[in-house]
């Protein structure tokens, strides 16, 4: 019986290994989630106080917290729009053609995802006093679109390396131009790896906090990350945990949902028809 016992751990510790490191890595998400229904008794969140829905009933009871939430959506959007748009032209570029300084363009893309956030931060502040640029909402949104480009460019170039050049070909064999079958065949066929990359870009960009720092100086725009580490220092409202939890659901909607729709999709499209 022991023997059994073992030899059932043994084949099954590669499920415990996975289910731990899970446990691990979303328990700072429970626990945010669970501070968000607390109501604490002093101006520091850490410890459990007494249940309340009063800050999921009114988010914004602190205006600064949905202020910066709102500025951190609309650089993450915008930074989102513009790297995706660059990030996937210079994808087609370096997979459909060959030019001079190609290979010097691909080690360039890596720079800014194997750079430290702090130099690259560092260097940005110091690129923008140089050019006299007032730091700020401009200033942020720049640096997030250089950042997110390399992010952009290496997602969608997988993608379109793994496509298949003879249905392009097959395209323009029917007399389609190459207009109509970038449009009608290239562009669907990559579009997958486009929005992936698109939603890499607006987390990473809403998420950044260092390089942020650096190209804010000391201006009007703080970001949510901004924002709650320096209300960490005097103590974080329950509403920060609010919108954190409601952030997790989001992203995990979006990520879900399209595999729910394609699972039934795939369910509707077994059943037989009766004829």
């Amino acid at each position: 019986m022991l023997g059994r016992a073992v030899r059932w751990a043994r084949e099954h510790v590669v499920v415990f290994a996975a289910a731990a490191a899970v446990a691990y890595m979303f328990l700072p998400i429970v626990v945010v989630a669970v501070l968000s229904f607390n109501q604490p008794s002093s101006r520091f969140n850490y410890t459990w106080s007494e249940f309340t829905w009063d800050n999921w009933a009114n988010p914004c009871a602190v205006p600064a917290v949905c202020e910066s939430v709102f500025t951190s959506i609309q650089i993450a959007a915008l930074a989102t729009i513009v790297s995706t748009v660059l990030g996937t032209l210079i994808a087609l570029a370096l997979v459909r053609y060959r030019f001079r300084g190609r290979s010097s363009t691909n080690v360039l893309i890596f720079m800014p995802m194997a750079t430290p956030e702090v130099v690259m931060g560092a260097s940005l502040l110091a690129l923008f006093v140089n050019m006299s640029l007032p730091l700020g909402f401009t200033t942020i949104l720049v640096a997030h679109i250089m950042f997110c480009i390399s992010f952009v460019v290496v997602t969608v170039k997988a993608r379109i390396a793994t496509l298949d050049p003879a249905i392009e070909q097959a395209a323009m064999d029917l007399y389609a131009t190459p207009a109509q079958t970038f449009a009608r065949v290239t562009l669907p066929l990559i579009m997958p790896g486009i929005v992936a990359a698109a939603m890499l870009a607006f987390a990473l960009s809403f998420d950044d906090f260092i390089i942020t720092n650096f190209a804010a100086g000391t201006g009007q725009t703080v970001t949510f990350p901004m924002y709650v580490w320096g209300a960490a220092q005097r103590g974080l409202p329950p509403q920060v945990n609010v919108i954190g939890t409601l952030m997790f659901l989001v992203a995990l909607v979006v990520v879900l949902a399209p595999r729910f729709l394609w699972r039934r999709g795939s369910l509707v499209g077994s059943v037989p028809v009766a004829r």
